[in-house]
C-alpha cells in the first residue's frame, strides 16, 4: 500500500522514452522494448561483431545484444547506465540477453566475465562500473564466474567517446594489465563492455589477457554502433 502511494505522486518512468512506467512494466515500457533494435548476433557466429575484430585479436566468440544509435532508444538508455546511475538497466539487458546466448556458452565453453575496468580515480568519480550490474545479471543466468580483478586500468584517460579512432588507438596498448596466477592459466575469458565502437579499447583489453598462459577471449557487449 505504501508502495502505491509512493508511486502513485513520484511514478517511475521508461529508460528508453520518459513515459511513465505501468504497473507491470519494469525499466523499460512495453513500447521501447518492442522498438529495441536488437542485432541478432547470437544467430551467426561471424557476425559483425566477430567481423569488427577479424585479424586484430583471436576472439572465439564476439556478439552484442543492441544497435546503438544516435538519438535513438539504446543510446538514452546507455546513458542513463553510464552517467544517471540507472544500474538496474545493466540487470534487464543481462536477464534478456542470457536468454540468447545458454546455448553458445555451452559450446564455446567460457569460464569467466570480465569487465572493462575503470581507473580508480574514474571510479570514484562515478562512484560504479557501468557494465557491473549487466556481467553480474549475465554470471548469474549463464553460471559463470565474475571476475573483476584480473583486468585492471593503469592509465587515467578522458572518455574515448569524443576521439577520433586514431585518438583512440594512441597509447591504448599501454592502458591495461592484468594481475594473475596458476589457477587462471587456459581458462576462457568473456570480455564485456556497454558500447562496440572502433573497438579499440576491447582490443587493447583483450591484449592484456593474451599474456595469461593458455588465455581464449570472446567479447559480448550491451550494444554496438551502427553506422
Amino acid at each position: 500500500m505504501f508502495k502505491s502511494i509512493i508511486n502513485l505522486f513520484f511514478p517511475k518512468s521508461c529508460s528508453g522514452c520518459d513515459s511513465i512506467l505501468l504497473a507491470n512494466e519494469k525499466v523499460i515500457c512495453t513500447i521501447c522494448r518492442h522498438n529495441i533494435p536488437l542485432t541478432n548476433h547470437h544467430l551467426l557466429k561471424e557476425n559483425e561483431a566477430y567481423k569488427k575484430f577479424y585479424g586484430r585479436i583471436p576472439v572465439e566468440y564476439a556478439s552484442a545484444f543492441l544497435y546503438f544509435h544516435k538519438k535513438g532508444i539504446v543510446q538514452k538508455l546507455i546513458h542513463n547506465l553510464k552517467y544517471k546511475g540507472h544500474e538496474n538497466i545493466g540487470i534487464i539487458l543481462g536477464d534478456w540477453y542470457a536468454e540468447d546466448l545458454k546455448e553458445i556458452i555451452l559450446t564455446i565453453e567460457a569460464d569467466e566475465i570480465i569487465p572493462v575496468p575503470l581507473h580508480p580515480k574514474k571510479y570514484k568519480e562515478r562512484g560504479y562500473n557501468q557494465v557491473t550490474t549487466f556481467g553480474q545479471s549475465l554470471s548469474e543466468n549463464l553460471n559463470l564466474d565474475y571476475n573483476e580483478t584480473i583486468l585492471f586500468r593503469k592509465v587515467y584517460s578522458k572518455t574515448q567517446s569524443k576521439k577520433n579512432l586514431l585518438g583512440r588507438m594512441e597509447g591504448i596498448e599501454t592502458i591495461f594489465d592484468v594481475h594473475y596466477t596458476e589457477k587462471d592459466h587456459n581458462k576462457h575469458y568473456i570480455l564485456i563492455d556497454d558500447v562496440i565502437t572502433t573497438g579499440a579499447t576491447l582490443e587493447a583489453c583483450s591484449h592484456a589477457l593474451l599474456k595469461i598462459p593458455g588465455a581464449k577471449i570472446s567479447i559480448i557487449c550491451m550494444a554496438m554502433a551502427q553506422s
